[in-house]
């Protein structure tokens, strides 16, 4: 089984053994005392500045999301046109992270965004269900990166994880890192269909054993998506994998974060945990559509004093 760059871990990938007894002897998950910890942090009040920082804060994080069939141009020229400058209104206002989409629609947003700050994110792997064979999903990543994506979100194989194939999630990975270039890479692993923390934590260390440049909860399109709780539990495997290798991965929670106080909550987790050295959209994202429009108008309050009517922002 191939290994990625090197690091202090780098032995454990040797062998389908070595890397099951490394992903089992991972510390056990106190879900008790994980979600504890999560629902305190979420009560950490901020205000006045402190909150005016974390609503752009959390702007110059997301990666402004459409991933659905009815996609066309003109939406995703939309899409990347407020990505860019989400409030006309108000230039102050930071630019998105990125905008997120399918394959073939890689090239429309590259178009929409050029010469701006905004990146170009691809899901593929046979997003969602990730269930094609490994050359249909490495000519779904060539055909994104071809287009111009400046990265990719990979789904994981679910059925093998929890078959306990590790060697194959593992080796998949790693062949798609090698296919995405010079894309960075986020390895969704739907955290909503792993069952259990310790599943959880296992896949954040796979994923990062493989090389995931990111490590991502979910791909929005089941019914339990990023939570406060599992996104601690990732953020805490990035802090640990960095102390124990010096390489830094990044987290994007997705799907379920709606409002500007969840996002802030999130924000949190993420200084309480992992650290400063997350707090920027190089290392944390979030993956969302209609948070965007929340945080807007929870800007334009702070900015006025008063609410905008319903048509300040788009319905995207």
């Amino acid at each position: 089984m191939p290994t990625t760059a090197p690091h202090a871990l780098a032995d454990v990938t040797a062998s389908d053994s070595t890397l099951r007894r490394f992903l089992h002897g991972l510390p056990g998950v106190d879900a008790v005392g994980l979600e504890a910890r999560a629902a305190s942090l979420g009560t950490r009040s901020i205000k006045t500045t402190a909150k005016a920082y974390a609503i752009d804060l959390a702007i110059s994080m997301v990666d402004l999301t459409t991933l659905e069939g009815a996609d066309t141009p003109g939406k995703v020229r939309a899409l990347g046109a407020k990505a860019v400058h989400p409030d006309p209104t108000d230039r102050t206002t930071p630019a998105t992270a990125a905008v997120c989409v399918y394959p073939d629609m890689v090239a429309t947003a590259k178009e929409a965004v050029a010469g701006s700050s905004v990146k170009v994110a691809s899901v593929a792997t046979a997003f969602p269900a990730g269930r094609a064979a490994l050359p249909v999903k490495l000519a779904d990543v060539r055909d994104a990166v071809a287009a111009g994506a400046d990265e990719i979100d990979m789904v994981i194989d679910r059925g093998a994880f929890l078959a306990g194939n590790y060697g194959k999630v593992h080796e998949e990975i790693v062949a798609v890192k090698e296919a995405s270039g010079a894309a960075r890479l986020k390895v969704i692993f739907e955290t909503g269909e792993l069952s259990t923390y310790d599943n959880i934590r296992r896949a954040s260390w796979l994923g990062m054993l493989a090389g995931a440049d990111f490590i991502k909860t979910s791909t929005g399109k089941v019914a339990v998506n990023a939570t406060p709780a599992n996104t601690l539990l990732m953020l805490e495997a990035v802090r640990d994998f960095r102390a124990q290798t010096g390489v830094q991965v990044g987290v994007k929670p997705a799907g379920g974060i709606r409002t500007s106080k969840d996002a802030i909550k999130f924000l949190v987790l993420v200084n309480e945990t992992a650290g400063t050295d997350w707090l920027d959209n190089h290392w944390f994202r979030f993956g969302a559509s209609s948070l965007l429009n929340d945080l807007l108008m929870q800007r334009q309050k702070l900015a006025t004093g008063r609410y905008s009517g319903p048509d300040y922002v788009t319905v995207d």
